[in-house]
């Protein structure tokens, strides 16, 4: 019955894991929560300088280890050079965390065409770009009881990061990023039936209210209101989303794929909950 202790259920010491957008807001929290529990973890994003301060905060703490690798994952190019980058050092990824993400919030009669692309781009397409070029990594550490076929005991992990918005028409205007992480949403579940069959899960954390970067500006106008409409009355904080995703990569959810894990703190259930009351 030692497998059902803690520190086994949980247990991601020793995993390789790559997490985009990983030098700050969600993306440092999850990496900060896998060094933390000894994984050995790579970042990247587009400012190098975020990335270098990120590992070096990270590695000071341990036990696990943080490389950064900086990128621009707008760019096919890009996403090429992170994954040669990676396969040069290690001969497999265990975790793959897609969190690198944009927003653009405008009127629906202003919106920017490019802005539009962009955000579709980043959030929807070099999603799938990443996890395609990772395969051969991600393949390489399923662990399939030795042949094709046997059970998964220790399967791959994909790790996509979405957004309650993609669960719910938000009150605000950000029609590339409801769209995008809707479709990340589904791209997952895609993940999760074609690749379950070769010891790869593919799970997806939809988040509520974290403070970021790309939410600074929102709660600086309505954190307030959000915590009030909010039913464990709070913002999300770093463990929440770290612990999430730790717990996916750890044998305690071995046996999941597919799923949408809804971490808002009851948001939209009181959302639902609160149209239903209107009508009656």
């Amino acid at each position: 019955m030692s497998s059902f202790r803690t520190n086994n259920l949980f247990n991601v010491s020793g995993k390789v894991v790559l997490v985009t957008g990983g030098s700050r807001g969600i993306g440092k929290s999850i990496a900060t929560a896998f060094v933390a529990n000894g994984a050995k973890v790579y970042i990247t994003s587009r400012k190098a300088n975020d990335c270098d301060e990120t590992a070096t905060e990270l590695n000071a703490m341990g036990p696990g280890s943080c490389i950064a690798v900086p990128a621009d994952l707008q760019k096919v190019s890009e996403v090429e050079r992170l994954v040669a980058e990676i396969s040069s050092k290690e001969t497999m990824l265990h975790v793959l965390v897609n969190n690198a993400g944009a927003a653009w919030g405008d009127g629906i009669d202003e919106y920017p065409d490019e802005a539009f692309t962009k955000v579709i781009t980043l959030n929807l397409q070099r999603v799938f770009t990443l996890t395609q070029k990772c395969l051969p990594l991600l393949r390489a550490a399923a662990d399939n009881g030795g042949r094709e076929g046997l059970s998964r005991i220790d399967p791959a992990r994909i790790i996509n990061i979405g957004s309650i918005e993609a669960l719910e028409v938000a009150n605000h205007e950000t029609y590339a990023y409801a769209a995008s992480k809707a479709g990340l949403h589904h791209l997952s579940r895609t993940f999760a039936g074609r690749l379950g069959w070769e010891g790869i899960t593919s799970n997806t954390i939809a988040c509520g209210a974290f403070p970021t970067k790309m939410t600074a500006a929102t709660l600086d106008a309505v954190g307030d209101h959000i915590v009030r409409g909010t039913p464990l009355c709070r913002i999300g904080k770093p463990e929440d989303v770290g612990g999430t995703a730790v717990f996916l990569a750890s044998p305690a959810a071995s046996w999941m794929t597919g799923a949408t894990i809804t971490l808002d703190g009851g948001s939209i259930v009181a959302m639902t909950s609160m149209r239903a009351h209107a009508k009656l």
